[in-house]
């Protein structure tokens, strides 16, 4: 049992680790826009193909490692969606939406989607009914993260409030990978009014 909740965890480090790595786009972005869409682009690609080679049997060095060590224990024997819908999520928030809406929904799903599946493996023990093993620890977590990292893009205090909670309220509905998807886009649609109200 130990060594089975210890797996689970050194997976959801490795797995959140990505996550957390997607918070340095929008500050390449700033400098280094066409190029660093390019390289979203790529890598999507580029995994994709590499995904579908794993699949079929034939193991690609690097690329088939990280996704064996990063992939939840019943999604080993298939295609695993979660990098596609997480590269696909940020770029459709840094193509569709001003730089700081942008900023706002890439870093809520870095930090906040990502210390809430952390914090709710490792501290949460009181799970919310109807999602799926969901945390108020990991839901907290989800909180914070996205009320902080929308308060250093914004300085706004009462709209990061705000913006923690759909955080919090949108990582609780159970979507499996296309979280990935839903929350940067959500978020940076709710900013982006926010600043055009």
């Amino acid at each position: 049992m130990e060594s089975t909740r210890k797996k689970i965890l050194q997976t959801e480090i490795v797995r959140k680790s990505i996550h957390m790595c997607t918070a340095f786009v929008p500050l390449l972005l700033a400098h280094w826009y066409y190029p660093v869409i390019g390289l979203l682009f790529f890598a999507l690609c580029c995994y994709v193909i590499c995904e579908l080679l794993r699949y079929y049997g034939h193991e690609v060095p690097i690329v088939s490692f990280v996704t064996i060590h990063a992939a939840r224990r019943h999604d080993t024997h298939y295609f695993v969606l979660g990098p596609v819908t997480l590269c696909v999520g940020v770029l459709i928030t840094a193509i569709f939406f001003d730089s700081v809406p942008a900023k706002i929904g890439i870093w809520s799903l870095a930090f906040g989607d990502g210390l809430a599946s952390l914090v709710g493996k490792l501290i949460g023990h009181t799970e919310i009914p109807h999602t799926n093993g969901k945390t108020i620890a990991g839901s907290f977590a989800c909180f914070t993260a996205s009320f902080i990292t929308c308060l250093i893009a914004s300085e706004k205090i009462a709209f990061s409030l705000v913006i923690g909670c759909f955080a919090a309220i949108i990582e609780l509905i159970p979507m499996k990978d296309f979280d990935n998807l839903v929350i940067p886009v959500l978020i940076a649609a709710i900013a982006q009014f926010y600043f055009h109200m």
